[in-house]
């Protein structure tokens, strides 16, 4: 019963434990001794129904006895069971507590230590302890929960202990809470530092991949020629490229790492801000080396390709000067040909223009960029451009102006040649006309002839096209000016040809005109002369008065009518133009015959007078065989002899030859015309009013400085004229023959010698015996 009753519960698990153990001893020696009350009780309860009442009752009280002490034997074994049950349970408690505060802090001790990391893979090691210690700490979370929900359950039973139980689990509680606290400070601690590495190692990489990257964007390597540099330039624009996104975003993540860890309150947060700083000025710097580098190759990028477009283009140039052909064609088609194959190479050139000034362009800006020997080689290749250039631009200008003479020179000598055409068509029809017979037949002449006039009238714009044409072309120094004059001579030659055949035409028309208009009148004079013969020679008289009156009012009205004839007859008698012509030639054969000869001022000179001598003669010859006879008109050569006092108030011997009087040429006509009015064909003019004879004439050359005071004249080459000096006054003419014709060269007025200075041209050294006249 003591064992049973005791109230020694122990004072830490094993003694409860123990006690425990004892008591469940107890218990099973009481179980074990139950047989044996069971038995007693049995023999009591047998002994009682046989004993008598005294005995019985002692028995039965005793057995109520122990009766009663075993069941509070057992009873008070059950309640210390109990009791001892409760302990263990507190002593349990106590126990896991315990061990729980011994754990917890043996972990405490671990998360407070100070040691710290070295480097980055330290770091990773402590970090992983750290995870594993935390992760028992999290894991040790169950036990403390046990631990409470123990707390908790022998608090809510009631436990004797139950406040110290409260207390010890409170204590627990924040022993706990102390270590997650402690352990998260520490694995802040150590990601802090992790971080910190991990950024140390980031921004150690970063700047040596900036270093490495400043070593090639700080190269200085700018490239042999344009494709060397154009290569280094794709690389380095490629690297830059790289560099600049990689890069951008490496120093974007370690300066985000780097906020972060500054913002969270690190503790290195100096040391952070500082690599933060020195990566920044780094890779600013880096950025730097490659504009600068992007700068640099984009100048020799520049400098290079000028010169690479200066050698393309020197090269397309001068490509294109060997394809400038020579030809300049045969005839005015494959001219005009060449002239549009030409135009559009002119117009394929103007590309190489504009590729040749954005070189100038940018040689003027590398120009301002650089100096020394590289300004001088840009200059120098410039000027080679330019020179290839205007060589190119002049080639091909010489050979528009080529072409364009060319073509004008086709031009002209079809002009030329179709008017060379026409004019011996002309000449052709000129000469081919048909000897007339009567007067109507010469007047039909003379309208064909001068049908022939209006023809040739149409055409003197085109002869003035021609000569102008010709006369440029000279002006412009043409290639071909010999010849050009050859054409320009020829064409002038044939045409003044032309115009002195139809004037000696037309002249002999009316030689011959007038003398059919004669032939005809002394024809009618003749009949009517034969016609009033037999009234004449009739010896009738009249037989009476009235017969008499009669014959005399007859010959009264014969003698009006013959009044009427008078004038023709007076025409009748006056010289024809073929006559007076002729009177004339021989009048200047006796003056010449009683002047003493003249020299002759120049060879060519005699050689004209002499061929124009033989060129009238034979006209005359021509005239006289194509016209009348000589002998028609010279019935009356007799009767002038009389009258030859009146012409000049001379007397001049004529001749009365029938055979020898040839019709003067129409040549020697037109240069008796001027002093022959039309109305006077009867009479020759006076000697008095002939003009005096030349002075001094012959050929020189001349050409004309100026044309006005102030006007320098616009053509200033050399032309050879036949100069005439005569009464203070100097004619020019083309030849000898004009001279005598009394034609001026172009028209132009004779120059008056009165207050004129001439001198020697001493300043001009080009030809000999050169002299001024102004």
């Amino acid at each position: 019963m003591p064992l049973a009753t005791s109230t020694d519960h122990g004072h830490n698990l094993q003694t409860v434990q123990l006690l425990i153990k004892k008591n469940q001893t107890l218990q099973k020696e009481i179980q074990g001794h139950q047989p044996r009350i069971d038995d007693i009780f049995e023999r009591s309860q047998n002994i009682v129904s046989d004993s008598s009442s005294l005995s019985a009752e002692a028995i039965r009280r005793r057995l109520a006895d122990l009766k009663e002490l075993w069941g509070l034997l057992i009873e008070e074994t059950e309640k210390r069971h109990r009791r001892l049950e409760e302990a263990h349970r507190a002593q349990q408690y106590y126990f896991d507590a315990a061990e729980a505060e011994a754990w917890m802090s043996e972990q405490e001790l671990y998360m407070m230590s100070e040691e710290k990391a070295k480097d980055e893979q330290s770091a990773v090691s402590m970090l992983k302890k750290h995870q594993i210690l935390e992760q028992a700490v999290e894991d040790y979370a169950e036990t403390v929960h046990q631990l409470s929900k123990t707390s908790r359950a022998l608090v809510a039973d009631s436990h004797p202990e139950s406040e110290r139980i409260s207390m010890r689990q409170s204590k627990v509680d924040k022993l706990y809470a102390g270590l997650k606290d402690l352990a998260e400070e520490r694995r802040g601690k150590l990601d802090e530092r992790h971080r910190l590495f991990q950024l140390n190692r980031e921004v150690d990489d970063l700047e040596q991949w900036i270093a490495e990257r400043e070593v090639v964007a700080g190269s200085h390597e700018l490239g042999q020629d344009y494709e060397h540099v154009t290569m280094l330039q794709e690389r380095f624009r490629e690297f830059a490229r790289d560099t600049g996104n990689i890069g951008q975003e490496r120093v974007d993540t370690v300066n985000h790492m780097a906020d972060e860890l500054i913002n969270s309150g690190h503790s290195d947060a100096a040391t952070i801000a500082e690599w933060k700083d020195g990566l920044n000025e780094a890779w600013a710097d880096l950025l730097e080396l490659i504009d600068t580098r992007t700068q640099i190759l984009a100048a020799s990028y520049e400098l290079h390709k000028f010169y690479h477009d200066a050698k393309e283009i020197f090269g397309r140039i001068q490509d294109k000067h060997k394809k400038l052909p020579e030809e300049l064609g045969r005839d005015q088609n494959t001219v005009e040909t060449l002239q549009r194959m030409h135009t559009t190479f002119e117009h394929d050139i103007q590309a190489l223009g504009t590729q040749v000034r954005q070189l100038q362009e940018d040689a003027a800006r590398l120009q301002a960029a650089y100096a020394g020997d590289k300004a001088d080689d840009i200059q120098k290749r410039e000027n080679e451009v330019l020179e290839a250039w205007k060589a190119l631009l002049d080639a091909c200008e010489g050979r528009r102006v080529r072409l364009v003479d060319t073509g004008d020179k086709f031009r002209f000598f079809s002009m030329v040649r179709d008017l060379m055409l026409w004019m011996e068509d002309v000449i052709r029809q000129i000469e081919a006309q048909e000897k007339p017979r009567d007067v109507s037949s010469v007047e039909l002449l003379m309208n064909n002839h001068q049908g022939i006039k209006a023809e040739i009238d149409a055409r003197n714009d085109s002869f003035t096209t021609c000569i102008e044409l010709g006369k440029s072309l000279l002006a412009r120094k043409h290639y071909a000016s010999e010849e050009i004059k050859e054409k320009l001579l020829q064409l002038t030659e044939k045409r003044k040809e032309m115009i002195d055949k139809w004037e000696d035409r037309w002249e002999w028309l009316r030689l011959i005109l007038e003398v059919h208009q004669f032939s005809r009148d002394a024809s009618v004079a003749e009949a009517w002369l034969l016609g009033q013969e037999p009234y004449l020679s009739s010896r009738e008289i009249g037989q009476s008065v009235d017969e008499v009156e009669k014959l005399i009012k007859r010959h009264e009205a014969f003698e009006k009518s013959a009044a009427t004839w008078d004038e023709r007859f007076s025409a009748l008698e006056r010289l024809t133009t073929l006559e007076l012509l002729e009177v004339r030639r021989q009048q200047e054969e006796e003056e010449r015959k009683r002047r003493p000869p003249s020299p002759e001022p120049s060879t060519k000179a005699s050689e004209e007078t002499e061929s124009q001598q033989q060129w009238d003669t034979s006209k005359g010859e021509q005239v006289s065989q194509n016209g009348l006879p000589a002998e028609q008109g010279s019935p009356r050569m007799a009767e002038t002899v009389d009258t030859s006092e009146m012409v000049n108030g001379a007397a001049e011997q004529r001749t009365s030859s029938k055979e020898s009087s040839p019709i003067p040429s129409p040549t020697s006509d037109r240069k008796a015309k001027a002093a022959l009015p039309a109305q006077s064909a009867a009479t020759l003019p006076a000697r008095a009013q002939e003009t005096p004879s030349a002075q001094m004439e012959g050929f020189l050359n001349r050409k004309h400085e100026w044309e006005a005071h102030n006007k320098k004249a616009s053509s200033r080459s050399w032309h050879n004229v036949y100069c005439v000096i005569n009464n203070q006054e100097m004619g020019f003419y083309k030849d000898a023959k004009t001279a005598a014709s009394g034609i001026p060269y172009h028209s132009e007025v004779p120059v008056s010698l009165k207050e004129a200075i001439c001198e020697v041209a001493l300043d001009y050294k080009k030809k000999k015996h050169v002299f001024k006249l102004r």
